[in-house]
């Protein structure tokens, strides 16, 4: 059993590729995705069997009622086992916003798994990531909290034990995308991962990051926000081996194959522009 006033991790993602493959009838968009978590964290304290739900966050900017998605996940988790008690969450808040990292997806998933543990896994990891799915789409992924292949919209998880150890420069440029508008304005016509043998990197190979980095939500992202290429361009420049926006933004990552590199580059960005960086590597 889980105790309470644990204090859990709760990892930020980045997409190391991300191709859109249909718009579907009921509005979403299926995907494929090469998801990993990386070494970038929110805290999340839970005290169980409160009486009621309450959530609450260092950032007041993120809502403390059935908007959140910790809120949401504790919220069904009790439903589906037909229970009425509570549990108390406080989320300190280290992964940026509207970032294109997952965190609040990677919020909602770690508390389904600590509320399962909690009570002494009633529900199945099938059945966790149903209820994973009906909080948000990316919320699965991080029931698995490992590097995974995910298609459909995000329901559908294959683990991927071909990666490398990258070090990533994360650059967030202080201003939050709206995930829907994204959506809204992409053209399937204009999909540049297509003609990426993306089967290719779901098998034996590991991931090459020249094949294979690719985000087809950059297109529209970039026209609206041009910050997004500047920031690619300065990390290439710097040695990046590859960059990419995660997600649909507005955080975009450099790799690097050493850590040395990578904190170089990090400490002589750090005070460049109104950017927000972060230095992490991928958790495989």
């Amino acid at each position: 059993m889980l105790k309470s006033n644990s204090y859990l991790l709760s990892p930020a993602k980045i997409n190391l590729f991300l191709q859109i493959t249909r718009k579907r009838q009921d509005g979403y968009h299926n995907i494929r995705s090469l998801m990993c978590c990386i070494s970038l964290y929110d805290r999340i304290k839970i005290i169980f069997e409160t009486e009621k739900i309450l959530v609450s966050c260092s950032d007041p900017n993120i809502p403390s009622h059935e908007g959140n998605t910790a809120y949401k996940a504790a919220k069904l988790f009790f439903e589906t086992l037909d229970k009425k008690d509570g549990i108390e969450i406080f989320i300190e808040k280290n992964i940026p916003v509207g970032a294109g990292l997952g965190g609040g997806s990677s919020n909602a998933g770690t508390v389904l798994c600590a509320l399962n543990e909690h009570y002494n896994f009633p529900i199945s990891k099938k059945e966790l990531i149903k209820i994973a799915c009906m909080v948000g789409a990316d919320v699965p992924f991080f029931i698995q909290k490992k590097a995974a292949i995910v298609t459909g919209i995000g329901e559908k998880i294959k683990l991927f034990n071909n990666l490398k150890k990258f070090y990533l420069v994360l650059i967030f440029p202080n201003f939050s995308i709206s995930t829907s508008e994204i959506y809204k304005n992409f053209n399937l016509r204009l999909t540049k991962c297509r003609k990426k043998n993306y089967n290719y990197i779901f098998d034996k190979l590991k991931f090459n990051v020249t094949d294979y980095l690719c985000n087809d939500l950059e297109t529209v992202t970039e026209n609206k926000y041009p910050d997004i290429v500047k920031i690619k361009d300065t990390l290439l420049s710097c040695g990046a081996e590859g960059a990419l926006m995660s997600g649909s933004g507005s955080t975009v990552f450099g790799l690097f194959y050493s850590f040395k590199e990578a904190k170089n580059v990090y400490e002589s960005l750090s005070k460049k522009d109104n950017w927000q960086l972060f230095l992490a590597h991928l958790l495989i």
